[in-house]
């Protein structure tokens, strides 16, 4: 028996077919399905697409929709002991306009995700997909998901409505704080569906403009979280900002501490520095992880952040900026890979979450 020594905490499965889901899915609902997929619109041209071309299957299909094939192709190619999945193409679901085909989507996606991939192999590990514009029917789903052992964290997109921390999604963050779950996010959905735009300034032209400027709606969710007394209210939550990059959080704790020290009357819930929730409750992932000229600015900001227990591997895998965990690391220092590679997603899952595996001799 060995312990892990690589988890991934972004892995994205796909449903291969439309037609996976409706055995989880009621009758009623069939037709909008399969003519209308998640429907939350928009978006970006990509000239190289959002999936890797080598991860499509054998048998064909999406990249990522087959379970023994992924095994092979992406974790005993690298080594990789577990994954956490977080679903492709259809985190979105909390943008389509209508909640209640929002809500029955979210709880098929779950019970085929435990049919198809938690059975599968106990190296995946699932996530609980919730509608987040229905925050009553997403704590249900929470509670009703939360029995399986291999649920470990709840997920939903960052493109939204409403800042994070606002009163109207705390249900979700009191069921979650309940089941003992991080709360994650990831991106790819802002300026979508029922989103407000991407900037505050309106819509990018490109992909690429649009891609670059995707950290800013973490600052604002984070920076709203925090203020908005999110994590005094529930102060066992924790909040795993996916695929967001590293290198706006030190200017966001700088700028937050610095305000609060003379507005700090405005907040008057507020015990601690901002940076100081920060640092307890919030974990981000490597994946797209900056990659400065200077490899040793990638050290410093770590430690701007003191961020030695925050951050957590992440492939991307399947996507075209998938990272290689033999690769990626390597400008970081070395008693720090450890933690990022494994160490800090045992503290956060717990540990009984990723048990000794057997290795072959």
């Amino acid at each position: 028996m060995s312990k892990p020594n690589i988890i991934d905490a972004d892995v994205h499965n796909a449903i291969g077919s439309s037609k996976d889901l409706l055995p989880y899915l009621p009758k009623v609902w069939h037709d909008y399905w399969l003519s209308a997929g998640p429907a939350y619109g928009g978006g970006w041209h990509s000239p190289v697409g959002v999936m890797r071309k080598d991860a499509i299957p054998p048998g064909g299909g999406m990249p990522g929709s087959d379970p023994q094939h992924m095994l092979k192709h992406h974790f005993d190619k690298f080594g990789i002991d577990y994954g956490i999945l977080t679903g492709s193409g259809i985190l979105g679901i909390s943008l389509n306009p209508n909640p209640d085909y929002g809500n029955v989507v979210a709880s098929a996606y779950n019970d085929w995700l435990v049919e198809t991939w938690l059975k599968a192999s106990p190296v995946y590990k699932g996530s609980i997909l919730i509608n987040h514009a229905d925050p009553l029917a997403a704590a249900k789903e929470i509670d009703r998901m939360a029995k399986h052992k291999d649920m470990i964290q709840v997920i939903m997109c960052s493109g939204s409505r409403m800042l994070f921390g606002q009163r109207f999604y705390h249900p979700i963050y009191e069921a979650a704080e309940r089941n003992g779950l991080p709360v994650a996010v990831h991106p790819g959905t802002e300026g979508r569906g029922i989103a407000g735009a991407p900037t505050p300034s309106g819509y990018p032209t490109s992909y690429l403009e649009w891609h670059n400027i995707l950290p800013t709606n973490y600052m604002a969710h984070v920076n709203s979280l925090v203020c908005e007394g999110v994590f005094e209210k529930f102060p066992k939550l924790k909040f795993v900002a996916i695929e967001g990059g590293i290198a706006w959080l030190p200017h966001l704790m700088w700028r937050m501490d610095k305000n609060y020290k003379g507005l700090r009357d405005l907040v008057p819930w507020l015990k601690r520095l901002p940076s100081e929730y920060i640092k307890e409750h919030v974990r981000l992932t490597t994946q797209p992880i900056e990659e400065p000229s200077n490899p040793e600015h990638l050290n410093q900001i770590f430690d701007m952040i003191g961020g030695d227990n925050m951050i957590m591997f992440s492939s991307d895998y399947p996507h075209w900026d998938f990272d290689n965990p033999k690769m990626v690391l390597q400008p970081i220092r070395k008693d720090l890979r450890t933690r990022i590679l494994v160490e800090n997603a045992l503290e956060l899952y717990g540990a009984h979450t990723f048990p000794a595996l057997k290795q072959e001799v």
